[in-house]
C-alpha cells in the first residue's frame, strides 16, 4: 500500500473528485497558481483549468457566500479557507444560510458545499489564527463537521464530504500535513458518522480527534512501555454526525474514560461527549470521566508555552496515571 503525506492524500481526494464530477469545483485564496497556502491543492489548476480551480479575492464573506449560493444551483463547490480561524467572517453566510436552506425550503435545495483547511493551534501564529471552532460549528443543526487525523483518514472522509448533500466542515491539521500512512491506490470512501478504533486496549478509553487523536496513541505506548497500561484509542473523525456506539462500546469495554482535544474546556466537544457517556453508560464507569483539553485562554504565541497549553503526550500520560 503507498505511503503517502495527509497532504498528499487530500490532494488525491480533490483531484479523484474533479475528475469524477463535472460539477465539483475549487474556490480559495492562493488555490490555483500558488498551489494553495499549503500546497494542498498543487497541479490542480494546470489539470483542471481555471473554470475548475479558481482563486479568489481576500473576503471568506464573498467567495463563502458566492460558493454557497453556487451549491444551491447544483455545483459542488470545495472551498479552501487558509484559517478556519477566519470563519467568522463568514459567520452569517456558512452558520445563518447553509446551515439553514435545506431546512427552510422543505428539503427543496440542497446546500453540497465542502469547506476545508486547518482549524488548529501549535504554530506560533497567534490568538487570531489559532482555533479550534469544531464545536461552534457542531452546535447549528444542518451541518457536518469532520476532524481527520491521519492521511487514510484524510482522502476517504473527504471524497464522502465531497459527495454529501449537506454543507460539511472540513478541518485539517497544518502539523499533520507531512505525516505519512498507508493510503490505498484504489478507491474508497469512509462514511460520515463513522469514529474508528485506532488502537485496543482494556484498562482505559482515549477519545479524541485530529491531532489529539496521534498524541492519544504515543502516550499509549508510553503508558504500556513504563507502566503495562492498556489504552484503547477511539478516533472520533466526525464531530457531526457523532458515532455514539462506538464510542459507548469501548466505555462498556474498558470502564474508564479519559476525553481528549484540542478545544478549550468550556463547552467544547469533550463536554458534549462526556454527557452521552455519562447519560447513557453510567452504570459501566468505575471512575469519573475525566478530559484533557487546551487550557482556557487565548492561543499563546509563545511556542513553548503553546506546547504546554495543548494536549500533548505527557499531559495525556500523566492524567491516565490519575486515574489509574
Amino acid at each position: 500500500m503507498p505511503l503517502i503525506s495527509y497532504r498528499e492524500a487530500i490532494n488525491q481526494a480533490l483531484a479523484e473528485e474533479l475528475e469524477r464530477d463535472p460539477n465539483v469545483v475549487l474556490m480559495g485564496e492562493e488555490v490555483g497558481q500558488f498551489d494553495g497556502a499549503y500546497k494542498v491543492t498543487k497541479g490542480l489548476l494546470d489539470r483542471f483549468g481555471p473554470k475548475r480551480v479558481m482563486d479568489t479575492p481576500i473576503s471568506e464573506a464573498g467567495f463563502i457566500g458566492a460558493g454557497i449560493g453556487a451549491s444551491m444551483l447544483g455545483v459542488r463547490p470545495v472551498m479552501e479557507l487558509m484559517f478556519w480561524s477566519f470563519y467568522s467572517v463568514a459567520f452569517d453566510q456558512i452558520l445563518n444560510n447553509a446551515a439553514n436552506v435545506r431546512y427552510m425550503s422543505g428539503g427543496l435545495i440542497n446546500v453540497p458545499i465542502v469547506i476545508r483547511g486547518p482549524a488548529n493551534g501549535g504554530t506560533g501564529v497567534g490568538a487570531t489564527h489559532s482555533h479550534t471552532p469544531e464545536n461552534v460549528c457542531a452546535a447549528h443543526p444542518g451541518v457536518k463537521v469532520v476532524c481527520p487525523a491521519t492521511a487514510y483518514d484524510a482522502k476517504g472522509l473527504l471524497k464522502s464530504a465531497i459527495r454529501d448533500n449537506d454543507p460539511v466542515f472540513f478541518m485539517e491539521n497544518t502539523i499533520l500535513y507531512n505525516d505519512k500512512g498507508e493510503v490505498p491506490a484504489e478507491e474508497y470512501l469512509i462514511p460520515l458518522g463513522s469514529a474508528d478504533v485506532k488502537r485496543q486496549g482494556t484498562d482505559l478509553t482515549i477519545v479524541a480527534h485530529g491531532r489529539a487523536v496521534i498524541h492519544a496513541l504515543k502516550a499509549a505506548q508510553l503508558l504500556e512501555a513504563e507502566h503495562d497500561i492498556s489504552v484503547e484509542v477511539v478516533d472520533l473523525r466526525s464531530i457531526r454526525p457523532l458515532d455514539e456506539e462506538t464510542i459507548l462500546a469501548s466505555v462498556r469495554k474498558t470502564h474508564r474514560v479519559l476525553l481528549v482535544d484540542e478545544n478549550k474546556p468550556f463547552c467544547g466537544v469533550g463536554a458534549q461527549v462526556s454527557y452521552i457517556i455519562q447519560s447513557k453508560a453510567f452504570d459501566d464507569l468505575d471512575a469519573p470521566i475525566k478530559r484533557v483539553s487546551a487550557i482556557d485562554a487565548p492561543a499563546i504565541y509563545s511556542k513553548p508555552m503553546e506546547d504546554e497549553q495543548l494536549p500533548n503526550p505527557q499531559r495525556i500520560r500523566n492524567a491516565v496515571l490519575g486515574m489509574l
